[in-house]
């Protein structure tokens, strides 16, 4: 499947007219119809006046081809980090919430036991019993600490996922900052019990920084900014019509 077509398909077409004559010819034709534009994303030409025009260097950047594929990559990535960063803002507001009425809700929770060891539970031996109960016993100030650092870490998740949807420089350096930081702390999680959620989310974080290090370039990786640029540069419709043609 051509990404190019089919985002044009979705998106609509981007056509411009350079104000440079050789390369105006180039990317214009005559049809039936009338005039005709090549489109910057898919590079097929489109029956109608130009979405814009001007100087060549000041055509729209269109993500076409390897750039396409890097968007929807990112795009992907940023749901991801919506999702997650949702997750803890609502388990914030749950530990914000639950930090004024922990004493009641231990006592009600202790008098329930007897009856999960009736039914067959053993209590003694849950994980999930003993984590809630030492939750429901600490202070009303850790609980609101650990509210925040929940609320915090959705809100680094949310302005990963901006940066990455919106696939802005900035962005691309504070998702891999931002995700390596947490790294250690997915690998402690992960040697004390292994878990398909956990391990998903360990190989997905892993997978986004190697990525976004490699073919964005990085921190100078892989030839740096100026590398990416012209690599970008090389591949607009614009350059290739006016090198090959």
């Amino acid at each position: 499947m051509d990404l190019s077509v089919l985002s044009c398909g979705l998106r609509g077409h981007v056509t411009y007219a350079p104000d440079e004559a050789d390369l105006r010819d180039r990317v214009r034709t005559d049809t039936p119809e009338g005039e005709a534009w090549r489109c910057l994303r898919c590079d097929d030409f489109v029956v109608g006046d130009p979405h814009g025009s001007g100087p060549a260097g000041r055509a729209p950047s269109v993500p076409r081809g390897r750039a396409l594929r890097d968007e929807l990559i990112m795009r992907f990535l940023a749901v991801e980090r919506v999702l997650r960063g949702l997750v803890f803002v609502a388990a914030g507001v749950v530990v914000w919430q639950f930090r004024d009425s922990r004493v009641h809700l231990r006592e009600v929770f202790r008098e329930k036991l007897p009856v999960l060891s009736q039914l067959g539970f053993n209590v003694g031996d849950s994980k999930i019993v003993h984590t809630v109960d030492r939750a429901l016993g600490l202070s009303g100030t850790a609980l609101m600490w650990i509210a925040v650092a929940l609320v915090a870490y959705a809100a680094i998740e949310l302005v990963e996922a901006v940066g990455l949807w919106l696939g802005h420089r900035w962005g691309e350096y504070f998702a891999v900052i931002a995700t390596s930081v947490f790294l250690p702390l997915e690998i402690y999680e992960i040697t004390e019990k292994v878990t398909v959620l956990r391990a998903g989310a360990l190989l997905i974080n892993i997978a986004a920084v190697v990525w976004l290090v490699w073919s964005k370039r990085l921190f100078g990786i892989n030839g740096g900014a100026v590398a990416y640029r012209a690599e970008r540069e090389s591949e607009s419709v614009l350059t290739v019509r006016r090198a090959g043609e």
